[in-house]
């Protein structure tokens, strides 16, 4: 009998054995991962995802004409898909992997060696794989972004080299020099979720490709207000609320600092909105929504490098100040300087993004941030702050100029008169609103 109880449990054990490695936590190889820090991220990354399809695909689409509806949607749903497949093949890699000045290393090529429970330096509570998914949805809105410029009369062939391009030669560079230990990092740049990274580079980069592919036909001429301002605001509070995720997310982890970032975040926005309805008011005797989306969204772009820095009673003064400075943007300097930037992102993103840069630079506070402002006593903050927006818009300046030049050997980068009078929609996608 107990020879036969003997072979049984020897039998038996290998079962268990799988039984119990089947029951195990995937991740208790690795103690450092934090259950609560993943699940906030996981919700924070679906938040910014959403940002690009629907929000900005809502936002941008609804401020232009009618017959240009689909083909601003298709721009924004062709960057999720390039830059995701980008991101993986070798951007994730070449920004988070490795601490060069320049350039991380290709040792993550399409993921090369990662695994359920590995973890990036930058990252250490959450799973290296969400941290990549997270930092993607960063890269597939600032390219998305940019297409905001040159709306109504960009080919969409070349839409998509370009984005290549950009994506390859501007963004990827620049988030390393900032947050993946590049010399920016090094030289002590503060951009919580993205100031320089996001909105300086694709405003800049958006401000250049307006003034290559040249103004709309009539514009200041013809009527080229927008078609559906519903679309926009209901694309505005997408972006809104996937706000929370841009810049709570940066923590990287549930706490309080994320909370705090989400509520800069959400002030700005707030006193960003009122402060640029009511120099509408008092100039043209109507707050107009388009001015009150536009308010808004300058007060959160402009809030974001900073959101992890300071103090909610700064969100607020950031907000005030970001709805002035980017209404001035849109409205006198673009006169001045006749450029048709269609959608303001310059005016709106690289405007906001630099000023928020400048007055993180002033507001940071070393109790939220570990680090101080020019309000601190530590005025060299702000000087390496403008050190990093001469880079940001110098690089993102002159790559982009270059490449738009190169992706016209190849393809016209803008479609014909005949093209553009019936609508990208018809003539780059063959579909069209009833």
């Amino acid at each position: 009998m107990g020879a036969h109880l003997c072979r049984a449990a020897k039998l038996a054990a290998p079962v268990l054995l799988a039984v119990v490695s089947l029951a195990r936590p995937a991740f208790a190889a690795n103690t450092a991962i934090n259950g609560a820090d993943t699940a906030w991220m996981i919700v924070a990354t679906g938040l910014v995802l959403m940002m690009t399809i629907p929000g900005l695909a809502l936002f941008y689409s609804g401020m232009v004409r009618k017959k240009n509806v689909l083909g601003t949607m298709a721009q924004s749903l062709a960057a999720v898909a390039l830059v995701s497949i980008l991101w993986v093949a070798f951007g994730y890699s070449l920004v988070f992997v490795g601490d060069g000045p320049v350039l991380g290393s290709l040792n993550r090529w399409f993921l090369a060696g990662m695994t359920m429970d590995s973890v990036n330096p930058a990252a250490k509570t959450i799973p290296e794989v969400l941290f990549m998914l997270y930092q993607m949805t960063f890269a597939i809105i600032t390219v998305a972004l940019v297409a905001g410029a040159v709306a109504d009369r960009m080919r969409f062939s070349a839409y998509l080299l370009f984005s290549i391009g950009w994506f390859v030669f501007v963004y990827v560079p620049l988030a390393h020099w900032v947050w993946g230990g590049g010399f920016l990092q090094a030289a002590g740049v503060l951009d919580f979720a993205g100031g320089l990274v996001v909105h300086l580079s694709a405003g800049i980069g958006g401000l250049v490709a307006a003034m290559v592919v040249g103004r709309r036909r009539g514009y200041g001429v013809e009527n080229l207000s927008p078609f559906d301002l519903s679309l926009a605001v209901m694309g505005t509070g997408l972006l809104w609320v996937g706000w929370f995720g841009f810049n709570g997310g940066s923590a990287l982890a549930a706490d309080s600092r994320a909370v705090m970032a989400i509520t800069a975040t959400h002030l700005a926005a707030c006193a960003g909105a009122l402060t640029w309805g009511a120099i509408e008011w008092s100039i043209q005797r109507k707050p107009s929504v388009l001015g009150m989306i536009s308010g808004a969204v300058a007060g959160l772009g402009t809030i974001t490098p900073a959101s992890g820095f300071v103090a909610p009673w700064a969100g607020v003064l950031i907000g005030v100040i970001a709805g002035g400075v980017c209404f001035w943007a849109c409205t006198w300097l673009k006169r001045r300087f006749k450029y048709d930037d269609a959608l303001d992102v310059f005016g709106v993103h690289g405007i906001g993004g630099m000023t928020g840069i400048l007055l993180t630079g002033v507001f940071a506070t070393a109790s939220i941030g570990e680090k101080s402002g020019l309000l601190e006593g530590n005025p060299h903050l702000l000087v390496t702050q403008a050190y990093g927006v001469a880079v940001t818009l110098a690089w993102s300046a002159v790559v982009t100029y270059i490449l738009l030049k190169l992706v016209g050997l190849f393809v016209p980068i803008r479609v014909s008169m005949q093209q553009e009078l019936e609508g990208l929609d018809i003539s780059q996608h063959g579909e069209a609103l009833q």
